[in-house]
Parts: structure tokens; C-alpha cells; sequence
């Protein structure tokens, strides 16, 4: 029997016979029963999907990869913070610095002060508090990673820049003001 109307009409007009039509009907049927219609077109599909597959999965590598690189570069310049902080830096002279838009203050000796004006220390960041580091280690740092140094003195570029209309060019701001 014929199972549908384009079989039926090519088998009235003379087109097709009966045997012929059983054939392509029992071959549709199996190529349906083992998957073997539009082959081509699935595996293309699948390789497409492969392709798809390996692209994210090298692309979530590369950002674990990434992630775990910036963990340990972190880790190292916390230990390289904590191995070469200044250790004696107590004292009762008030110096004020910002961190993370808010106004923050340490109490240092009058050493350790003098030196961080001058610019030969500076402070870092050490996690929960704060740590004065000599100068040549806080470049070595912030090259690796920003953030980490808070305060740098640096002479060369405190030297400001006078505008010839400035009324007050003339009156010079120390930077180590108390008030």
C-alpha cells in the first residue's frame, strides 16, 4: 500500500510501479529506524558542537589559568610585604593618607615619619593594616601589580607645575603640614 500522496499520484500517472514504491517506502523506513537520513547533515551538526565544545572549554581554561596566576602573584607580593616591612614604626606622630576614598591614620616615630616624607619609604597595603616599605621594593611591586601602594612620596613628582596667572604661585605648600 502506499503510504503517501505523492506516491499515490506518480503511481497513477504512470511514473512509478507498485514494487518500486514498496522498495522506497521500506528503505525510508529504515533509513528512519537506524538514523541513517540526513547523515551528513548530523555530523557536521555534531562536529559544529565539538568545535562549539573545545572553544569554551579552552576559553574557561584560560580564565582559571588567569585567575589562579593573579592569585599567586598576590600571594607573593603579600609575603614580599610582610618579609621587608619596616618593623620599628610605632611612635606618636600622626601621619594622615586615603585609602579607598577615606582618610586613614598611622602614628610613626619621628624616623620612620621623616623618611616617609622625604619619600625613601612608602606605604603598602599589608591585608588589614598597613605597612612602611623602602622605596626600591614598593617600585619592584607596583610594577607587578597596582594597588598595593598607597603612599608614595616621590620628589620628582611632587615638583608642581606654577601657572603664570595663579595669584598664589608664589606661596609655596609644604607637604609635610601639621595640623
Amino acid at each position: 500500500m502506499v503510504k503517501n500522496a505523492l506516491q499515490a499520484q506518480l503511481l497513477k500517472a504512470g511514473l512509478v510501479d507498485n514494487k518500486k514504491a514498496k522498495k522506497l517506502t521500506k528503505q525510508v523506513q529504515h533509513e528512519q529506524r537506524t538514523g541513517q537520513n540526513d547523515d551528513a547533515t548530523f555530523k557536521a551538526e555534531i562536529d559544529r558542537a565539538k568545535q562549539e565544545k573545545i572553544a569554551k572549554d579552552q576559553a574557561l581554561n584560560s580564565e582559571k589559568q588567569r585567575i589562579l596566576e593573579e592569585k599567586a602573584l598576590k600571594a607573593s607580593i603579600i609575603q614580599m610585604i610582610k618579609q621587608h616591612k619596616v618593623q620599628q614604626t610605632d611612635g606618636d606622630i600622626a601621619y594622615q593618607f586615603i585609602d579607598d576614598n577615606k582618610i586613614k591614620k598611622i602614628y610613626l616615630a619621628q624616623q620612620v615619619y621623616n623618611a616617609l616624607v622625604s619619600g625613601s619609604l612608602v606605604i603598602a597595603k599589608d591585608q588589614d593594616s598597613y605597612a612602611c616599605l623602602p622605596k626600591e621594593l614598593a617600585e619592584k611591586i607596583d610594577q607587578k601589580m597596582q594597588g598595593f601602594i598607597l603612599v608614595n612620596n616621590n620628589t620628582e613628582n611632587n615638583s608642581q607645575t606654577t601657572d603664570e596667572e595663579d595669584p598664589y604661585a608664589a606661596y609655596v605648600i609644604p607637604d609635610d603640614l601639621m595640623w
